[in-house]
């Protein structure tokens, strides 16, 4: 069966679609067949970013390794059972598409909270929450005292989580291993970013989860995404010569490709 991705949190800003892209071409530059889902119905930033490069393959003659990127089927309300939701069956019917020819299915989450959200997150093998190194981003996982020092309990995404790894444990389905993406740390030593370090590994031995290296912010991202690209694909349309900033950059995604463990996966490039 295809390893599910599900990369979400209940924040904008936070980096998901990058994280994502980053995550299913690096995948299948690796050789595995990679499909994707956009569950950000409105803005659609994945689906966008595909749209992007399958333009710029066309325009410039190119052929690079690519997820394919899937919409959502229709579901004919007609048929569904009285209390069903019809969201729940446009996702399930979705993914059951895919998997007989997907060695990894990633799913975007949007950021905000949908039914499509929290049923994404009860079918994830691997999920991936991007966080911006900030009180206000952490605050979407716990609440913490005046201090920053004290974790006075889990807010509304961790318990959205234990709810869905509550669904798969009743379902028979193995744990998620759940991976948080520190974006945007700073590289000078601080207070506030010595605090939500120290803030992160508590809460991350509380309510279980991994810790991952993440993206710097680099105007390089902003750049690529017209183009549908990512920091793989600069060589092979001819930038010949990698600036100290992208050089920095694909050590990152080679970081935290290789932290999110994805089962028999070595990172090679």
């Amino acid at each position: 069966m295809a390893h599910i991705i599900v990369v979400g949190n209940e924040k904008g800003g936070a980096g998901k679609s990058t994280v994502s892209m980053h995550v299913a071409s690096a995948l299948a530059r690796l050789g595995y067949k990679v499909n994707t889902l956009d569950l950000d119905l409105r803005q659609r930033s994945l689906g966008r970013y595909f749209e992007n490069r399958t333009a710029f393959n066309k325009a410039s003659g190119l052929d690079l390794p690519s997820p394919r990127n899937h919409d959502l089927p229709e579901i004919d309300p007609a048929s569904l059972k009285p209390g069903e939701n019809v969201f729940d069956h446009r996702l399930s019917a979705a993914v059951a598409r895919l998997e007989a020819d997907s060695d990894f299915i990633l799913i975007d989450c949007p950021g905000s909270h949908t039914r499509l959200s929290q049923v994404a997150h009860s079918l994830a093998d691997t999920l991936v929450t991007p966080l911006n190194d900030s009180f206000v981003d952490f605050d979407l996982l716990a609440r913490i005292d005046s201090s920053g020092e004290k974790i006075l309990g889990p807010s509304v995404y961790s318990e959205m989580v234990w709810n869905a790894r509550q669904l798969r444990a009743q379902a028979g389905l193995k744990p998620i291993d759940w991976v948080v993406v520190r974006n945007r740390v700073g590289t000078q030593r601080m207070v506030n970013k010595e605090k939500m370090e120290r803030a992160i590994e508590m809460l991350a031995s509380r309510i279980g989860f991994r810790i991952a290296p993440g993206f710097s912010e680099r105007v390089i991202f902003r750049e690529l995404f017209p183009r549908g690209l990512t920091l793989l694909d600069l060589k092979d349309v001819g930038v010949k010569q990698l600036n100290i900033s992208n050089i920095a950059a694909r050590q990152e995604l080679r970081d935290m490709m290789k932290a999110l463990q994805l089962p028999g996966v070595e990172i090679d490039f």
